[in-house]
């Protein structure tokens, strides 16, 4: 641009705001710029208690990465969880096999001879409907010596609730309707096995009768089994240690069937175990590094600068990268449960896989023992879960900040809002001074104007 030349801008020409309407200030937009400036340490300290707010749902968050690694850490923690052996049956649908830890490696031969039942009465009498017809009206039904006393009519349905709100009657009474206008009170033992058998004394009186016969629907028998030609007899169908660790549920009666029962070291239930504590502690590294990115990135919602945040990683880490003295196996690595180089942990099959069949009472030890890896980390964990643990202390401390800046808040509102109505009555004052100034302008210029028409 040349010398002393001004510069050639195109300009509009925008009708100014005015609370008179009679001059050209904009009180108004004075206003709303002076109120923004006014409100900038208010919306800073609301920006402030929002950022606090989101800081309380990621240590939400936290917890529930936490109760999800804690939950995982349990399941290796107790000795009865965790089993190196694993019980395979040559028919599962004749009988079923589960162990525990306190099982050993065995082959046994078994055999299901009968099974255990519980004892089902049925009425010989009937009736044509359940809800209407009467059958009693008085008198006790006594069945396994516990007396069910009637005091007025009842009817099938009646009856069987009368039995069913009794204490301690062992049975369970239902009304079965076994033909066309034909229904049957039906008692079935709320247990299986001859110790539940029970007998029915009838001394009802009244209304059309309730009868039983000498015989039963069923019996009640108990489960009776050959294992390796030794006779076992159970009040239930399934059996409990038969030997120690290993529980068989027999499901089909069959004398003339061996089912062969096998309990070998097997990894695959432990390892799925451990690879979801894995996948737990990696999905909790994941989020935390997503914290501390966010943080370095000036991301004021995040906890990754959190002390709470870098201490629980640094103790799971230190915890999990310990020694444990007084077992076979002493660490983690050890049973092939390592760190890579990124922080976060994987399961080396071969080497897990070999511990567990060279050593079972090892892993066991090192995982659930007194001193064991998994109860000492499932203890660090509740120091953070716990309702007075770490997650809580902290978000208790972030609320009462959060309700300190609510009445600052408030404070601060009621202050603009003071300043606001006071600038808006001065500048009143202001243009009403303004339009009587130019009203008055006017008035002289007009009488100058009319002085000099009469000269």
């Amino acid at each position: 641009m040349s010398g002393g030349q001004e510069p050639n801008v195109a300009t509009t020409s925008i009708s100014p705001v005015t609370l008179s309407g009679f001059n050209n200030i904009d009180f108004g937009s004075i206003i709303n710029v002076l109120m923004q400036q006014a409100s900038i340490p208010l919306t800073n300290l609301q920006t402030s208690q929002s950022n606090l707010k989101a800081q309380i749902s990621t240590f939400s968050s936290l917890a529930t990465q936490i109760g999800t690694l804690q939950s995982a850490a349990a399941d290796l923690a107790s000795p009865t969880s965790v089993s190196a052996v694993a019980g395979t049956s040559s028919d599962a649908t004749a009988v079923s096999v589960s162990t525990t830890s306190a099982a050993s490696a065995g082959h046994y031969d078994v055999v299901v001879n009968d099974l255990a039942r519980a004892q089902v009465t049925v009425s010989t009498s009937s009736a044509p409907d359940a809800a209407t017809t009467v059958v009693a009206s008085g008198g006790t039904l006594t069945i396994g010596g516990v007396a069910v006393t009637l005091t007025g009519n009842v009817t099938l349905q009646g009856l069987a609730d009368a039995i069913n709100g009794t204490t301690g009657i062992g049975v369970t009474a239902s009304v079965v309707h076994t033909d066309q206008n034909t229904y049957r009170l039906a008692l079935t033992a709320n247990s299986t096995g001859t110790a539940s058998a029970f007998t029915v004394t009838n001394a009802l009186s009244g209304g059309t009768g309730v009868t039983f016969g000498s015989t039963n629907a069923v019996d009640a028998t108990n489960a009776s089994l050959l294992v390796n030609n030794i006779p076992v007899t159970s009040s239930t169908n399934t059996i409990q240690d038969i030997v120690p660790g290993l529980t068989i549920t027999a499901l089909r009666k069959d004398p003339t069937s061996v089912i062969s029962v096998d309990v070998a070291p097997d990894s695959s239930g432990l390892e799925t175990k451990v690879q979801a504590f894995v996948t737990a502690y990696n999905s909790l590294v994941q989020f935390a590094d997503g914290q501390r990115t966010a943080a370095a990135n000036g991301d004021a919602t995040s906890i990754g600068r959190d002390p709470v945040l870098n201490q629980l990683r640094n103790s799971l880490r230190t915890a999990l990268l310990g020694t444990y003295s007084g077992q076979a196996l002493t660490n983690l690595a050890q049973v092939g449960v390592e760190f890579t180089q990124t922080g976060t942990l994987q399961i080396n099959d071969s080497v897990f896989s070999a511990a567990v069949t060279s050593n079972p009472s090892g892993v066991q030890s090192l995982f659930a023992g007194t001193s064991g890896a998994f109860p000492a980390i499932a203890t660090l964990l509740d120091g953070y879960s716990a309702t007075t643990g770490f997650i809580s202390t902290e978000t208790t401390q972030l609320n009462a900040q959060i309700s300190r800046m609510n009445q600052q808040i408030s404070n601060m509102q009621d202050q603009l809002a003071q300043q606001k109505a006071t600038l808006q009555q001065q500048y009143a004052a202001a243009d009403a001074a303004i339009s009587s100034l130019n009203s008055q302008s006017g008035a002289l210029t007009n009488f100058s104007q009319s002085l000099g028409n009469g000269l």
